[in-house]
């Protein structure tokens, strides 16, 4: 998610000037401990801080990094890295333990000077509420018998000859318990009453129209929070595939005892020419290493069936720096909390076209996100070092977020092994043992255990980025050279690259 829209909050107590720069939640649910990410600049008019303190009603947090180089706040400073906004940079992640309803958290910051006293500061109150209510929705359906599976559609100003072929898709499935909860990102009044034209009088479909744009990742949030308390499993829709006849008919028999079960899926074209066989050309598929799910996803939202408790685990979902995807975060809270099964065929067809959020899978994009990606500015970004800063936040602490709400949200459900390899990951960024883990992951191609296509290689640059950066001395420091700015950086600064060209091959 980008910085493009700062909110800045100020505090001074006795000197101490603070300025959160990520706005944090207005709102958290009653009875679900989480994860925060917090960043922001501290820095004291007269004395110099000693050590850097992140608090939760109180108790104390060691910040991921603190007394980082900014010299994007104060200009006129530039070429004085003693100033002490210069170096007044710090984030980290914060663990919210689950609270009652009208309740509040109060987060703040500790700052001990070197002259002995200790400055506390405000980064603000999260309220506790009872759990948000549905979207209003026209009456859904009740469907006879048990086992129903609510499908929840995401959508945004869609093609609509592709849309009309998916709901076709799903009218026709052999396995008839489900029902279809529609959730709109604020489509234009036009084409949100054509998609309503195209589902009818069909009492199998409930639509809702969002009043304001969310983007995919909370739209399909928002499309999760409609499942009604009746539906035993849940399946996540694109507005612009087609699935298979047997879809839901496999996948639920597949399930077995997993939290979640998921298929390939083909290539296809807009009118339906086969690209691809299997998503799986290149790349080892995996349902079973929670580490490599973290690092790099393998479940594709619109392949899977899940069991209606993950719902509990997964929302609300984490605000991760960077770009943020709804079936990473699914991918990896299911296989943290029980086990994934695979179902080794297609069973429904992954629609490639420029319009789509990823533009083309198989050519490479020229429109969607990935195409907004590709800007001359971030060409440029890619040739320099400060490829490794954007690694860090977006790559990195994005997932270190991810690995942190899992920690808190999971509990007992977590067993050893997949505990350990969350905590491994967090210490990545402190431990020399942990970064030599993720450093030398990619070895793991060797023994053809490919699925995370050596990501890790990105990350563990960020990493390094961060202890060049924070161990270079205060004094002497080029605050001119952006290779020592510890700012946010631009949106779009970073993808995992190998990914990238496993995605764009035929």
């Amino acid at each position: 998610m980008g910085f493009e829209h700062r909110q800045e909050r100020a505090a001074e107590t006795s000197g101490l000037v603070l300025n959160l720069e990520r706005p944090l939640p207005s709102r958290l649910p009653a009875g679900t401990p989480t994860a925060v990410f917090a960043i922001g600049t501290c820095f004291h008019r007269a004395e110099a801080i000693r050590e850097l303190e992140l608090i939760v009603d109180g108790a104390p947090h060691r910040p991921a990094a603190w007394g980082m180089p900014r010299p994007d706040i104060a200009p006129e400073f530039r070429e004085r890295p003693e100033e002490p906004r210069y170096r007044s940079g710090f984030w980290g992640t914060l663990p919210i333990p689950a609270r009652g309803a009208g309740e509040t958290a109060a987060l703040g910051l500790r700052a001990h000077l070197a002259g002995g006293r200790d400055v506390v500061g405000p980064l603000g109150e999260i309220e506790v509420v009872v759990r948000p209510s549905s979207p209003s929705l026209q009456a859904v359906p009740e469907r006879p018998g048990r086992g129903l599976i609510a499908i929840c559609m995401a959508t945004f100003e869609p093609d609509m000859r592709l849309f009309a072929a998916q709901v076709d898709s799903l009218r026709s499935q052999a396995d008839d318990r489900w029902i279809c909860l529609i959730s709109d990102d604020c489509s234009s009044p036009d084409r949100f009453e054509r998609i309503k034209a195209v589902v009818g009088a069909d009492p199998r479909f409930a639509t809702s129209r969002s009043e304001q744009r969310l983007g995919f990742y909370r739209n399909f949030e928002r499309a999760l929070e409609m499942v009604p308390a009746d539906a035993d499993l849940v399946a996540l829709c694109d507005q612009d595939d087609r699935w298979h006849p047997d879809k839901l008919g496999v996948l639920r028999r597949a399930i077995g005892d997993a939290v979640l079960v998921y298929s390939d899926q083909r290539l296809v074209d807009a009118e339906g020419r086969v690209l691809r066989e299997t998503l799986w050309k290149g790349r080892r598929n995996n349902h079973t290493n929670l580490a490599s799910m973290l690092i790099a996803n393998t479940i594709t939202g619109a392949a899977a069936l899940f069991r209606r408790e993950l719902l509990e685990l997964v929302l609300p979902f984490p605000d991760t720096p960077g770009f943020q995807f709804h079936d990473h975060w699914l991918g990896v809270a299911a296989l943290a909390a029980g086990e994934v099964a695979y179902v080794d065929r297609p069973l429904y067809d992954y629609v490639q076209h420029p319009g789509a959020v990823f533009g083309d899978v198989t050519h490479g994009s020229r429109g969607g996100v990935r195409g907004r990606l590709r800007l001359a500015s971030v060409r440029r970004w890619r040739a320099s070092p400060e490829r490794w800063r954007a690694a860090y936040f977006y790559g990195y602490l994005a997932r270190e977020v991810q690995a942190q709400t899992l920690l808190v949200r999971c509990g007992e459900r977590l067993s050893a092994r997949k505990r350990r390899a969350l905590q491994r990951f967090v210490a990545s960024a402190d431990s020399p043992a942990a970064f030599a883990w993720l450093a030398t992951r990619p070895l793991r191609g060797v023994a053809r255990r490919n699925e995370t296509l050596a990501s890790e290689a990105e990350l563990a640059k960020g990493i390094l980025w961060r202890w060049l950066i924070g161990h270079r001395p205060r004094r002497g420091s080029k605050p001119g050279r952006v290779l020592y700015d510890a700012s946010f950086p631009p949106p779009g600064s970073f993808e995992q690259k190998r990914l990238r060209r496993w995605r764009s091959q035929l």
